[in-house]
């Protein structure tokens, strides 16, 4: 909860992977929050009484919403769709915007990682920028299993990771009103 509110206001990429990661850790612990205290808010003790209620109350309003919409299997809450959606409408007006050539630049740098990838996920296609995050994610998920990565990957995530950086610096900046002055 704490992480996650720092983690909006200055990166949203690693806002929306640290949202997935815990969704899938609330699925790990099969949506018990008793589980929870015990195994995670318990061993913050650093925290004051206070921090750990609003923490415990945070973890129990994302199991209520992933029961409300469906997702306690697979999927996201529609809080992190709504995330990821809001990025990639700023995905399309930076690639609309003729000032913003350094970003299209990027992206298409990137394109080729991101069809690749599309074709992989045959009729699983999602939008390019949910595509990325999903390498990342993948990315994520290998390394925390300590499973080695191919030199491909890793070349292909860290074009990714790069393109998604500087999405990420322009919807902080567009977050704060300094994106788009006349």
């Amino acid at each position: 909860m704490i992480t996650a509110s720092a983690k909006k206001r200055e990166n949203i990429a690693e806002y929306l992977l640290y949202m997935w990661q815990i969704e899938d850790l609330i699925r790990a612990y099969s949506l018990d929050i008793d589980r929870i205290d015990r195994e995670i808010i318990d061993r913050h003790t650093d925290l004051s009484e206070q921090q750990r209620r609003e923490m415990h109350e945070w973890y129990e309003s994302l199991i209520d919403m992933m029961r409300r919409e469906g997702v306690t299997d697979k999927g996201h809450l529609q809080l992190n769709r709504n995330t990821l959606s809001d990025i990639e409408q700023l995905h399309r007006r930076l690639l609309n915007d003729p000032q913003f050539a350094r970003y299209a630049a990027e992206y298409y740098n990137t394109l080729p990682y991101i069809v690749e990838l599309r074709a992989k996920a045959g009729e699983n296609k999602k939008d390019e920028i949910e595509t990325c995050f999903d390498a990342l994610y993948g990315l994520l998920m290998l390394r925390l299993q300590g499973k080695e990565v191919s030199e491909e990957t890793a070349a292909a995530t860290r074009q990714i990771s790069k393109f998604l950086a500087m999405l990420a610096g322009y919807y902080k900046k567009d977050y704060n009103n300094e994106l788009f002055k006349d």
